[in-house]
């Protein structure tokens, strides 16, 4: 089917959709909406909550986004879908956040204001409970944009440019998120705004964190993210003209945790982003070198995923460093680009050492390469991978 019928498609679903989701939420209690949605089924069948659950297999096969051995049953799962990129907010009201532990790589930077946001890629894990989900910013889709041809972009709605108003239309409206989506040739194909893809695919969930503004309980699975693809866009590990998703796809070089007495004593990592509502939003890295796991904490507070419980952990903590820009698009809110092609400086933080390093993104839908001071390829740690996107001139202590 071409594009553009596909595209007619989509906008009928949309409309029928919002009619019908309206009417449902509205006429649906809370508590009626959150007893449908208590303990999603998960891949393997089982009822998990959304935490992964350890079955105990030979862990044979690498994960090609971040390299983290998985079983023949995971990438089984794993070769018949594409990655994922799903928005997630980060304001206090979000907070925990779910899913973010099951990612295989996690993007934050600021989305506007001084408050940051969360693109997580997910490929070869599932998550049962994503979210709160939020809206689409150009700068995060820059990094989406390397995982492959046609990449899956989950969201509610993103910045825009209205022509009603003007409002983000000035400059060229160069923070439009939703109009780079229908220039990608993504809308209504591999793109998933929860504006245009029905329930229960995205829902809100009111009580995962009570007493929240609506905005903040948005919430999607992995899973019906990918078969929705398969099933309505025809999106799969291929395309519609039959192309693997990762035939232009960049893989970064892997290595296995060295051994405990290999590990430095780089404890602590520290840094905000903005100045305004620096105390909320400000990162601790704090190193465990038992496990050799960098443990998150925002705010001051342990930042916890809810599926688990747990603070959340990576194996390697980038800091990219890039040049921050209002974008001046006549939005109140203030929208921001940042510059993610071209070098930059950078950090990289694993096995409990630092190093500096720089940063190489030739074009948008280029892999970015870290590199060394020698000139070498960074050599990733098996497991999730966290990239912290700084303006430069940003301190981190450590």
């Amino acid at each position: 089917m071409a594009k553009k019928t596909v595209a007619l498609i989509g906008l009928f679903v949309f409309l029928i959709s919002a009619i019908s989701s309206y009417s449902f939420f509205s006429q649906s209690s809370n508590k009626q909406l959150n007893n449908k949605l208590i303990n999603p089924i998960g891949e393997n069948g089982k009822t998990t909550n959304g935490s992964e659950v350890d079955t105990g297999e030979p862990k044979t096969e690498e994960c090609p986004i971040n390299g983290m051995m998985m079983t023949k049953k995971q990438k089984e799962a794993w070769e018949k879908r594409r990655p994922l990129g799903i928005m997630v907010e980060n304001s206090k009201a979000a907070r925990p956040q779910s899913g973010l532990s099951s990612a295989d790589v996690v993007y934050e930077a600021v989305a506007e204001g001084g408050i940051t946001r969360f693109l997580g890629i997910y490929y070869c894990k599932d998550a049962n409970y994503v979210g709160p989900v939020r809206s689409a910013r150009v700068h995060f889709m820059k990094m989406l944009r390397e995982y492959g041809d046609y990449p899956l972009y989950a969201h509610v709605g993103g910045a825009n440019c209205d022509a009603e108003s003007g409002s983000g239309c000035a400059n060229g409206a160069p923070a439009d998120a939703l109009g780079l989506i229908r220039d990608l040739g993504w809308a209504s194909y591999s793109d998933l705004n929860q504006f245009s893809v029905p329930f229960p695919i995205f829902w809100r969930d009111y009580e995962r964190l009570p007493d929240r503004d609506t905005e903040h309980t948005v919430y999607t699975a992995t899973k019906k993210l990918w078969d929705y693809a398969k099933n309505k866009r025809k999106l799969t590990e291929v395309d519609e003209d039959g192309k693997r998703w990762d035939v232009n796809f960049t893989k970064w070089k892997f290595k296995d945790d060295v051994t405990v007495d290999q590990r430095g004593t780089v404890n602590k990592i520290s840094f905000g982003f903005w100045d305004s509502f620096a105390a909320d939003y400000a990162v601790t890295w704090m190193y465990d070198k038992n496990t050799n796991n960098y443990i998150r904490a925002n705010g001051g507070v342990p930042q916890v995923d809810k599926n688990t419980n747990k603070a959340i952990q990576s194996k390697n903590v980038i800091v990219m460093f890039a040049k921050e820009s209002m974008a001046n698009d006549g939005y109140n809110g203030g929208h921001i680009l940042y510059r993610l092609t071209g070098t930059g400086d950078g950090l990289l933080f694993q096995n409990g050492k630092v190093e500096k390093i720089t940063w190489t993104k030739e074009n948008e839908e280029s892999r970015a390469i870290y590199n060394l001071s020698n000139g070498n390829e960074v050599n990733i740690v098996r497991g999730q991978v966290f990239v912290e996107i700084l303006p430069t001139g940003n301190e981190v202590k450590y």
